[in-house]
């Protein structure tokens, strides 16, 4: 059988095929303690359950809209009028099945051969996957650890050809956990206009947030960057949600109607229970996910603290998601009795084998020299699995 060559472009994705190899080896009894999976821990909100309940025993468990109920869409109007400011028609709305599926809608509607899109690295791993699979050109921008992984007007200019069709922001960011303020945006929003290419801003983790730190949407910086902006977003972070699989795409008419027609043809609409449930979640959740920061806030200081006082590895303070993103360059040249320690991927093959630690390694994400660790776990799975990281790399010659 010849399978299509786009299949060839593309991996699996890393985070899910560490936290599936973690999740098995749990269900063997082995005790694992998982950094890898980028979801809270946190159970769902009440309020939200209610909700889903509630639709199904009112038998609202037919098919919808392929675009999403019109009830979801006008909360995701309000939640963006009262949060940002951001004045959107219903008709610029998109339901998807999660954030991820949102995103690849956008990239079959917008992105085709000869098209160049830019991916500020290091990024989610799925970014760079979806533009291969639209048969266009990612093109990374690197930054820097030592300046807080930001983009400066000079960098961005110097990627940007005849044959840009997008940029791809993510603030705060999965994995570095780095925002970017109002400055850093102007810029990008400037490059943008001038140089007539579309943003898409990747907002999952808005609302994961520390020391005072606000969020900003790029989409807020004046009519003509909205008009050219996508705002990727959805449930599953902010509200514990994430096997509800709701996200949400609000930009212009004709590109949000196009990635509608294409939903339509694929997976039709979202679940009709989860729309419910996300309802209630945007109208009514903001208690709960204020509470979860604030434990999350404790997780991060103990589990960037904790890296930073081992020999090797050093780590920035994030100010946003829930992911610890490592530089673990100090490492690499370390022995063990199988051989020595010569990648990200090496140690965290090591770590899973040796400490029974998973964490994700750094290539994936565009970044060889770090390691990304979630802190969306207990604090005693946070104290235990510094514990024996701390002792494997403790016995590294």
């Amino acid at each position: 059988m010849k399978l299509a060559a786009r299949t060839g472009r593309i991996v699996p994705s890393p985070t899910l095929s560490i936290t599936a190899t973690a999740k098995a080896m749990a269900a063997q009894g082995i005790d694992i303690i998982d950094f890898a999976s980028g979801e809270p821990d946190f159970d769902t909100p009440d309020s939200v359950k209610v909700a889903a309940e509630a639709a199904i025993r009112a038998g609202f468990t037919k098919y919808t809209a392929s675009s999403g109920i019109d009830e979801l869409r006008q909360a995701i109007v309000e939640k963006l009028e009262a949060e940002q400011g951001l004045c959107y028609e219903k008709s610029q709305i998109l339901v998807s099945c999660g954030a991820k599926h949102t995103l690849y809608n956008l990239a079959e509607a917008l992105f085709e051969a000869g098209d160049e899109v830019i991916i500020p690295s290091p990024f989610w791993v799925s970014y760079q996957d979806q533009v291969l699979l639209n048969d266009a050109t990612p093109v990374l921008l690197e930054t820097r650890e030592a300046d807080g992984y930001a983009i400066s007007r000079p960098m961005l200019e110097a990627r940007v050809t005849s044959r840009t069709k997008a940029i791809i922001i993510n603030s705060p960011c999965n994995p570095t956990g780095a925002i970017y303020d109002r400055a850093i945006l102007q810029d990008i929003a400037e490059v943008a206009l001038r140089r007539d290419f579309v943003i898409i801003s990747d907002e999952i983790y808005e609302k994961i947030l520390y020391d005072g730190v606000r969020h900003i949407s790029i989409a807020t910086l004046g009519p003509e960057v909205a008009a050219r902006t996508v705002v990727v977003n959805g449930v599953s972070k902010a509200y514990a949600m994430t096997g509800w699989r709701i996200g949400y795409a609000a930009g212009p008419k004709e590109l949000i109607t196009a990635m509608a027609n294409i939903q339509s043809q694929s997976t039709s609409n979202p679940s009709s229970i989860s729309q419910k449930a996300a309802v209630a979640a945007l109208r009514g959740g903001d208690a709960f996910t204020r509470q979860m920061v604030v434990e999350f806030d404790r997780r991060r200081r103990l589990m960037v603290e904790r890296l930073n006082k081992i020999p090797g590895v050093s780590c920035r303070m994030p100010a946003g998601a829930f992911y610890a993103f490592p530089n673990v360059a100090g490492v690499f040249g370390r022995r063990h009795v199988q051989g020595p320690i010569a990648s990200a991927a090496d140690l965290a093959a090591y770590l899973l084998k040796e400490a029974r630690v998973a964490v994700v390694p750094g290539e994936p994400f565009g970044s060889p020299s770090h390691i990304r660790l979630s802190y969306a776990t207990s604090m005693d799975s946070v104290t235990r699995g510094l514990d024996r990281m701390q002792a494997a790399l403790g016995t590294l010659r």
